[in-house]
């Protein structure tokens, strides 16, 4: 694995979460309480989960935020992982629990969720500008997506995210062109 369990999580969660942006006209898929528990399901925040509206609206509104580090590159998401530490008060601290071993923690457990989901991704990518792994924070190559992933391949050769089906659809687009080349 590229990077350690609590990065690969927060890395995880981060795209899940931008991934629910309605772009290119598709719908919101983070409205609902039943979407956002969804949400919650898959990816077990510690600390103080209140699961209002109002902590829904909260969460919802850092996407575009989060979505920024998508559209930077290595250096220019400095300056925004920088800031949403601050705004975030991170004070990284060494915690242990659950089935998990030493690792940090940066936000308070009774900080608003939205800004714990800020700090932490903000902390993932604190390690992958470290890495100088930044190249594998992607946005989806099909010709109809924006949809980011973060590739955790090996060989990275992930290009497409798993949001809607693009890798195979860009496979039978690609398919079908070579047949027809082939016939022509």
């Amino acid at each position: 694995m590229v990077f350690i369990h609590d990065t690969g999580m927060a890395l995880r969660a981060a795209v899940d979460l931008v991934n629910t942006l309605p772009l290119n006209g598709d719908e919101d898929t983070l409205t609902t309480a039943d979407e956002y528990d969804a949400f919650l399901g898959r990816y077990p925040y510690s600390g103080k989960i209140s699961r209002t509206r109002q902590e829904r609206e909260a969460v919802r509104s850092i996407r575009a935020r989060l979505r920024a580090l998508w559209d930077a590159d290595r250096e220019s998401a400095v300056p925004l992982v920088n800031a949403m530490l601050r705004d975030g008060e991170a004070l990284p601290q060494l915690v242990i629990h659950d089935d998990y071993d030493w690792h940090v923690h940066a936000s308070d457990d009774d900080a608003p969720l939205a800004t714990r989901i800020l700090v932490e991704t903000a902390m993932a990518f604190v390690e992958v500008i470290r890495m100088d792994e930044y190249d594998r924070v992607l946005v989806c190559e099909a010709d109809d997506c924006e949809g980011v992933l973060v590739d955790f391949s090996r060989n990275r050769s992930k290009r497409y995210c798993d949001t809607g089906n693009c890798g195979n659809r860009m496979n039978v687009i690609a398919y079908r062109a070579r047949r027809a080349q082939e016939s022509s």
